[in-house]
Formats: C-alpha cells, sequence, structure tokens
C-alpha cells in the first residue's frame, strides 16, 4: 500500500489520527497508477491484451509510448516494465517534480512543464512529441497516457494565438469559476493537440488510450481535453460559456477572434465520433474517483465506522460545498442521519473557486475553511478535504483538517474566518493552525475527496 504522511496539529494529537490517516492512504493506493496500468495489461508471449482488445504484437511495428498528466510517469513505468525492450521509441510530458529521477525509462524521455498554466517547455516538447508521431506507420502501436493536467502540459496553439494567450484565457477562466470541462470546452478550440488532435497526428496507426480520470463522470473528451478521442462539444458551447461567465471583456483579442471565427464557421471545429481517424482507436479507462471512494470506504469499515459513499459527483462553488458538509455532519451528529456514530461518510467530486481575493489557496483548503464556523458547535467531528494528486490549486498543500476547536484556536491567533475567506485565503489560515495537509506529489489523480467524521464520545480530542 503507498504511505503518504498526513500529519497535522490535529491529527497527531486526535485518538483517531492515525486511523483517519489509514483511511486517506487507502483511497490513494486504490488508484496508484502503476497498480492501475499493470493489473489491466497483461502481455503473454506475443498477446499484447487489455480489456476485451487483443492485439498480436508479431502483426505490429514500431511500439511508441507517449503522453501526459501529473500520474504520467508511474503509468510509463508500468508500461515499461510490461514491454521492456518492445518499446521503440517515447516521451511523455509530466508536472514539475511528478517523477522518480532515480527510474530510467529509456527510450521513453521524460520532459517537465508547468502546471495549472501552460510554459513554453510544455509547447516545445509537445511539438517534439507530434513530430514523433507523423512518423507512425500503419502497423505501429502508439500507447498514449492520459492523466489530469494533461490540458496545461500538453499545448501547441494554433496560429495566431500565442502561449501569453493561452494563459491569459485560462488564468481568466480558473478565476470565473467555470467548470473544468467549460475550460476545457475553450481550450480546444484553441490548440492543435486538443479534441482529438493527437488522433489526427497518429491518423494511419494504431491508437491505445490508457486514462486515469480527473474529470466528475469521466467524460472521455474532457479529461485532459480529449486529445486522442472525439469531441462531444462545438463552437455553439463555446458561445454559452462566455455569456454565462461573462468573458468577452477579459480575453485577449486574439482569443475572441478564433471563437468568433468559429462560430462564422470560417475556422473547422473539433472532429466528432464518425470521423476516420477514429476507426483504429480504443480507450480504456484504467482509474478514477469511485475506486479511490470505495477503498476509503472499506478502510473505514474495517476501522469500525459506520461507513458510505454519498456522492462521487459533487460540484459548485467551494464555499457552498463547505457549508453543507457542516449541514449534513449536524444530521449525523444529532440524529445519526443518514449514518451513526461512529461514522465516515465520503464525498468525491471537484470544485470551483471564484476569486475575489489576493490570498492564497485551492479549493478543498477552502471548503474546508467554509466549514470552520459551522463545525465550532459540533461534538467529536471532524472534516478532512483531500486533493487526491496532492496539490490543491497553486499551493504544496493537498487540503485541510477541521474540528470542532478549529475556529477557538484561530481566535487565539487573532485570525477572523470571515476575513480569510472574503480574501480565498484559506491557506494561511490552516498553515497558522498546523492542519495543512501536505503529502508531497502523490503522482495519481483522480478529483478531491472530503471525509466526513462523527467519532464515538471516548474518541474525542
Amino acid at each position: 500500500m503507498m504511505q503518504f504522511d498526513f500529519s497535522t496539529t490535529t491529527l497527531n494529537s486526535h485518538a483517531e489520527g492515525a486511523v483517519v490517516q489509514r483511511i486517506l492512504n487507502a483511497a490513494l493506493s486504490a488508484v496508484s497508477p502503476y497498480e492501475a496500468v499493470q493489473s489491466r495489461l497483461i502481455l503473454t508471449m506475443d498477446q499484447f491484451v487489455i480489456d476485451d482488445v487483443e492485439i498480436d504484437l508479431n502483426e505490429i511495428g514500431r511500439i511508441f509510448v507517449v503522453g501526459a498528466g501529473k500520474a504520467t510517469f508511474p503509468m510509463a513505468h508500468a508500461v515499461f516494465d510490461i514491454l521492456g525492450e518492445r518499446i521503440d521509441q517515447g516521451l511523455i510530458i509530466v508536472k514539475d517534480g511528478h517523477f522518480d529521477k532515480e527510474l530510467d525509462l529509456t527510450p521513453i524521455e521524460v520532459c517537465e512543464a508547468s502546471h495549472p498554466l501552460p510554459d513554453e517547455r510544455g509547447v516545445i516538447a509537445t511539438q517534439r512529441m507530434m513530430a514523433m508521431l507523423e512518423d507512425v506507420a500503419e502497423n505501429d502501436l502508439v500507447l498514449f497516457l492520459i492523466s489530469g493536467g494533461g490540458s496545461a502540459l500538453l499545448t501547441v496553439p494554433v496560429e495566431g494565438i500565442s502561449l501569453d494567450d493561452m494563459r491569459e484565457m485560462t488564468e481568466v477562466m480558473l478565476a470565473s469559476g467555470a467548470t473544468i470541462n467549460e475550460v476545457n470546452t475553450l481550450r480546444k478550440r484553441l490548440d492543435l493537440v486538443k479534441g482529438g488532435g493527437i488522433a489526427k497526428a497518429v491518423n494511419h496507426g494504431r491508437l491505445m488510450t490508457l486514462i486515469l480520470s480527473d474529470v466528475v463522470g469521466d467524460p472521455l473528451d474532457a479529461i485532459a481535453s480529449g486529445p486522442t478521442v472525439a469531441d462531444s462539444s462545438s463552437f455553439e458551447d463555446v458561445r454559452e460559456i462566455l455569456e454565462k461567465y461573462e468573458l468577452t471583456p477579459m480575453l485577449p483579442n486574439s482569443v475572441l477572434d478564433q471563437f468568433l471565427k468559429g462560430l462564422a464557421g470560417d475556422v473547422e471545429d473539433t472532429p466528432f465520433e464518425d470521423d476516420q481517424i477514429f476507426e483504429k482507436n480504443t480507450v480504456h479507462l484504467v482509474g478514477n474517483l469511485k475506486i479511490a471512494a470505495n477503498a476509503a470506504k472499506e478502510q473505514a469499515l474495517a476501522e469500525g465506522f459506520h461507513a458510505n459513499i454519498a456522492s462521487t459527483s459533487y460540484q459548485g462553488e467551494a464555499k457552498i460545498a463547505g457549508d453543507r458538509f457542516v449541514t449534513v455532519m449536524r444530521e449525523m451528529s444529532d440524529r445519526g442521519i443518514p449514518l451513526a456514530r461512529p461514522a465516515c461518510l465520503i464525498f468525491g467530486g471537484e470544485t470551483t473557486v471564484t476569486l475575489r481575493g489576493d490570498g492564497k489557496g485551492g479549493r478543498n483548503q477552502e471548503m474546508a475553511l467554509s466549514a470552520v464556523k459551522g463545525m465550532s458547535g459540533l461534538k467529536n467531528c471532524m472534516l478532512v478535504t483531500l486533493a487526491t494528486d496532492g496539490g490543491d490549486g497553486p499551493t504544496d498543500a493537498a487540503g485541510a483538517v477541521v474540528v470542532p476547536e478549529t475556529l477557538s484556536r484561530g481566535e487565539i491567533l487573532g485570525m477572523d474566518v470571515s476575513e480569510y475567506l472574503a480574501n480565498n485565503d484559506a491557506y494561511h489560515y490552516f498553515e497558522a493552525l498546523g492542519d495543512l495537509l501536505r503529502p508531497g506529489p502523490t503522482q495519481t489523480n483522480v478529483n478531491d475527496l472530503a471525509f466526513l467524521f462523527c467519532f464515538e464520545n471516548k474518541n474525542s480530542l
């Protein structure tokens, strides 16, 4: 089992702190990218099998291993351990620091780039990948590995769009409260590789995509902006998103011009399902949030909790989600609904944050901060929020821990929760209390988890 250090001031002093850490580790272990790929790919003699797809390697020319995302390195490591010398060439793009420098996957080259905003390193690495794929022949096999973060790491802007334009648009979208699906719908129209672009590049060769999902509901064309699959969105969806968030005045002129050309039919839209480029493609989902949530539930049951999964698709504003968690926890604490003590209720999904301040934090930290006041009146309860990739927003924290005493501890330090919320500054609030979760990069990424605990009275702080 993967083991990460989730120590915080509260978890270290709580009677159930070690138990909580075991439950968090169980969730992450279940979606280990290496194990997810290793358990699905089978090589017997010259037969390469995944799910119901069998490939006779005697009929395959060269094998290419490419991909992008926060979890792509361990996925590539698993493929390397299975296929070894059969791999002819490869290139993967990972977020800075999200790979093991001690492991040599040659001939698979590892390139680092920036996330969540793209940088020039990502563009150069993607261009090199595209040049590699142009050489793919009809009897070659391309294994494409995708995980969360791929949209920022895998990028080549279309003509007339600069990398600065892409960054500016991404920043505006992230600050607007738009969902990741909506962000990616716009990204696809500005990039050569997104929305089926990799499938276009491979064209004649055989393409097999392995996906570790970080998008609620697992829509394949939204994960990393769907570089190898048909697109379900169109320029008309772009129009609706621009109007919904009133984005037109805030976007670069070049970006708006591209969207207007697309709406006028002057720019070709992304390929749809009936396009011939997808005829030789297969797509395989190897891990997602449901797997992580189920593993956490099973561990909680083994630890003696009444445990259940409330949802794996929560979305919306992080502050509102935090308030709702408090309401649910109050029902559990006072009435034993939906679970009696000791209880562990699990939520999974991905919220958004509409930025109004200039503080530091991420959606999981903001969810936790919004729950601090409401939890102050409860007894023997705990909220833990967790970004499964180990990094919540642009921070080194994955989330935070809240207990009924959190509010009073903050007040002793002179901190006003309302002020920190108004400034989107959850990071500094929980940092002062020592209650940020800092497991480091987990090398997996399947959205976010929130754990609502109501302990037996004897197990309180």
